[in-house]
């Protein structure tokens, strides 16, 4: 199993950006994706998840600014920032959750970074 995140970069308060996981190993399609972040001394937090049906669900403080979306196709999974905050600063990190075993599966993580 690989997951390759890109697509994190510098951007100005307001601003967007989408992030990209691209996997690899395993059948996609029916692999729930999340998305998660995480800033120094702090734990890793949900942010969006999807199924392989294309359920999704938020947390609460990026519900109406971020979208998650898949592409089973491209065996790829975006995250859509808009409206972004200082707030929104941290590394974001592409998970496959397999619900049979319990295996968790990470990307490298990608740096969003948001100025104000």
């Amino acid at each position: 199993v690989q997951l390759q995140a890109s697509g994190g970069g510098l951007v100005q308060s307001g601003g967007s950006l989408r992030l990209s996981c691209s996997a690899s190993g395993f059948i996609f399609s029916i692999i729930a994706m999340s998305w998660y972040r995480q800033t120094p001394g702090k734990q890793r937090e949900l942010v969006a998840a999807i199924s392989g049906g294309g359920s999704t669900n938020y947390a609460d403080l990026v519900k109406g600014r971020f979208t998650i979306s898949r592409d089973n196709a491209k065996k790829t999974v975006y995250l859509q920032l808009n409206s972004l905050k200082s707030e929104d600063t941290a590394v974001y990190y592409c998970n496959a959750n397999f619900p049979v075993s319990g295996e968790n599966y990470w990307g490298q993580g990608t740096l969003v970074t948001v100025s104000s």
